[in-house]
């Protein structure tokens, strides 16, 4: 049984936005614990050490970083070697196609209600936001209609509204999966 989830992230806004989602998806009995880096190489860098001297008993690990304009297999193909090199063959490893902000751009009902602008669920309508995934820069979407907008503050709003099932992001709905057969044990 899986009494601690431990995740690997390249940046906080990652941590704000698993905080935001945690108490939709997983049960009370398991513990998340955050290893926060700054950014991927520093993940990148750091995460043999501190996946390989992780020493909870029942823990299961995920990595999570953004594609950014990178390829994802060959990120997934660099993440698996650390993680097999630090003895967690078993370790997850989700890739936010491009950013973390894909997520959201999925979901425009969630941006809406974060930020208290109930206009903004009609962005959804729009042809360019059905593949969230393939938006070159995701963010910049956002502060196309939230001028103010920024990473760690949108993950904090946005993240609580988020739904699976209205999510047009195949990389959300993909990470929240995963997270859901874990809280399945």
């Amino acid at each position: 049984m899986i009494e601690h989830l431990v995740f690997f992230l390249e940046g906080p806004s990652e941590k704000d936005f698993l905080q935001g989602i945690w108490p939709t998806v997983m049960p009370a009995h398991i513990t998340p614990h955050f290893q926060v880096f700054q950014g991927k190489q520093d993940l990148e860098k750091q995460l043999v050490r501190r996946m390989k001297y992780w020493l909870k008993p029942n823990s299961r690990f995920i990595v999570m970083r953004d594609q950014d304009s990178a390829d994802c297999a060959d990120i997934k193909a660099r993440l698996r070697r650390l993680c097999d090199e630090a003895g967690q063959p078993a370790a997850v490893i989700r890739i936010a196609c491009r950013e973390l902000e894909s997520f959201f751009v999925g979901d425009w009902a969630a941006i809406a209600a974060g930020f208290g602008k109930p206009a903004l669920a009609a962005q959804a309508k729009k042809a360019k936001y059905r593949t969230p995934d393939e938006l070159g820069n995701p963010a910049e979407e956002i502060k196309r209609h939230l001028p103010s907008y920024q990473k760690r503050e949108g993950a904090r709003k946005i993240a609580p509204h988020l739904k699976t099932v209205n999510n047009k992001s195949p990389s959300f709905r993909v990470l929240m999966q995963t997270l859901e057969d874990m809280a399945k044990g």
